[in-house]
């Protein structure tokens, strides 16, 4: 709006150009930046559900090596 915050030869269409192609490129990181939430959401899921499996299986495993020694007398 003042003369002296603008730089030397910039119109105000340049400069609300320039504004709206920031804009653009908030607006595509913003949901870049949606989509990476999504997929983290989605991992954290996919890992806890790994980490329940690898539980289970160490119980199942646990259970059956008490379950040998015990028959082998150990």
């Amino acid at each position: 709006d003042h003369s002296y915050s603008l730089s030397s030869g910039t119109t105000s269409e340049e400069l609300l150009r320039k504004l709206n192609e920031q804009r653009d490129i908030i607006a595509l990181l913003e949901g870049k930046m949606k989509e990476m939430k999504g997929s983290i959401r989605r991992l954290r899921l996919a890992e806890a559900q790994l980490r329940e499996e690898i539980r289970e299986k160490d119980r199942l495993l646990h259970a059956a090596s008490a379950g040998t020694r015990k028959r082998h007398g150990l």
